[in-house]
């Protein structure tokens, strides 16, 4: 019978609770190594178009619209976390259908208008399945949270066939980016006081550095039109 973790209704797992169920993966699903081989292989594949399409626009447009790509695989703990939250079987099958992001990648990039063009010709071609955008540079997340996220589904090529595997990528600006490294950072400082007052000046900052991206491509659109 597939086990099922429960948590307070507070939504804090406890981290002995935690700890204890670190291995389960392993236990529960045989093929949890495969199953992660899998995902990593959808990483490799949504990198390489990546790069591909950051060489081609950087010849039409005198610039390389990506500056850096990460990747990375959701830790143990950290899957068994979400499956506990969402109360969902420890099984492969319940790993693939419910989570998206266990395959991950973020894609910083100068400008605000890179973001969508580099996502816009991802998620164009025939073999790359869109199942979710979430725009949050138009409609920020309340804390000032920006970033473009796109669910995809690729095709990975194994032994037995191609099958399509689900990633999760972050496109954002470099602003973005600084903000949101900062934010995760302090977000999980615990001995912060005034926590309120902490909330308004990160969102303060986020809007200042969404006027330094607005103005920063206003620029560079101005450059590009005196250099015609």
């Amino acid at each position: 019978m597939d086990e099922l973790i429960h948590i307070p209704r507070s939504g804090i797992l406890n981290r002995e609770i935690l700890l204890s169920h670190t291995d389960t993966l392993l236990e529960t699903v045989p093929d949890y190594r495969e199953l992660l081989m899998e995902y990593s292989g959808a990483m490799r594949t949504i990198r390489t178009k990546l790069e591909i399409l950051d060489s081609e626009f950087s010849l039409k447009c005198r610039h390389n619209p990506i500056i850096s790509i990460q990747t990375r695989l959701k830790s143990q703990s950290s899957i068994m976390a979400k499956m506990a939250r969402l109360g969902i079987p420890v099984n492969r099958k319940s790993i693939e259908e419910n989570l998206n992001d266990i395959a991950g990648l973020r894609v910083v990039c100068p400008y605000l208008d890179d973001i969508y063009m580099i996502a816009d010709a991802l998620i164009q071609q025939e073999d790359i399945e869109l199942i979710q955008k979430k725009d949050y540079i138009d409609t920020p997340k309340p804390n000032g949270y920006r970033s473009l996220h796109l669910i995809v589904r690729v095709p990975v090529g194994l032994s037995d066939g191609r099958k399509r595997v689900k990633a999760e990528i972050q496109i954002r600006t470099i602003a973005m980016d600084f903000w949101g490294s900062l934010e995760h950072q302090i977000k999980y400082k615990k001995d912060s006081g005034d926590t309120g007052n902490i909330v308004e000046r990160l969102k303060a900052c986020a809007d200042i550095i969404a006027f330094t991206d607005k103005e920063m491509q206003a620029i560079r659109m101005e450059m590009d039109k005196q250099a015609k």
